[in-house]
């Protein structure tokens, strides 16, 4: 079994979760225990439960846990655009947020896909 660390998918989603932080630092204080700590959950979330899946004995067990990472990443993206429509974010920085949530999305999509597969 391949260390979490060691997935790549996992690696983009954390460094992820980092830049929300560092994104959300800058948010007004009033949205301190509202929009910025979803927001961060969300993002945490998401490389945690592929770290979590990744250690199940059963694959359909990591590929539910891939699952919930998929939810978590949806989340984040709604999350982070209504930051951007709230004008707390730059545009051009929830931009490059958005497609790396993309990225992280197909890559996902594929991990689940190939983990059912190699379960059935």
């Amino acid at each position: 079994m391949q260390r979490f660390t060691d997935i790549r998918v996992w690696q983009r989603s954390y460094a992820l979760a980092l830049s929300v932080y560092q994104t959300t630092a800058s948010f007004p204080a009033a949205e301190r225990f509202g929009l910025t700590s979803q927001l961060r959950r969300a993002a945490v979330s998401v490389p945690t439960n592929i770290a979590e899946g990744s250690k199940r004995r059963k694959g359909q067990d990591y590929a539910r846990f891939l699952n919930i990472s998929e939810g978590s990443l949806a989340e984040t993206e709604n999350l982070l655009m209504l930051s951007r429509d709230l004008a707390f974010i730059a545009g051009d920085k929830a931009e490059m947020l958005l497609n790396e949530i993309s990225e992280i999305s197909r890559m996902l999509a594929a991990l689940r896909a190939k983990v059912e597969a190699a379960a059935a």
